[in-house]
């Protein structure tokens, strides 16, 4: 009987060591997400008519802005006038209006000209 048993064991630790006539699996490749440009940087060049005011200035020119946010050293304002939006990036100390962009933007700059006369008629 041990000898039976001692065959069968050989036999299995025979059938383990043997090659595999398979072929092995390719390895899994990891998927990989689809990724999306991101859109161009808006054109430089600010309008001088706004570009360096502070706030005392901005708030006599345009009123009240309808949102305010402050993240860090940076602070922005954004006006609703009419079908679009202007948005006031104030940095530095004392804080200057240091960018200057509108929803939509301009063709050849980040603000549009028609959106910042139609907030100097808002106020």
């Amino acid at each position: 009987m041990k000898k039976i048993l001692a065959g069968v064991m050989l036999s299995a630790l025979a059938a383990c060591a043997a090659p595999s006539s398979r072929t092995p699996a390719p390895p899994a490749t990891a998927s990989v997400e689809p990724t999306v440009p991101l859109p161009p940087p808006p054109p430089k060049g600010e309008p001088a008519r706004f570009a360096g005011l502070d706030a005392a200035r901005l708030t006599a020119l345009a009123g009240t802005p309808s949102f305010t946010r402050k993240d860090g050293a940076t602070e922005m304002w954004r006006y609703d006038a009419g079908a679009c939006r202007v948005f006031f990036f104030f940095t530095g100390a004392p804080a200057k209006v240091q960018h200057i962009e509108t929803m939509p933007r301009g063709r050849n700059a980040a603000a549009d000209p028609e959106c910042l006369n139609a907030l100097s008629k808002r106020s």
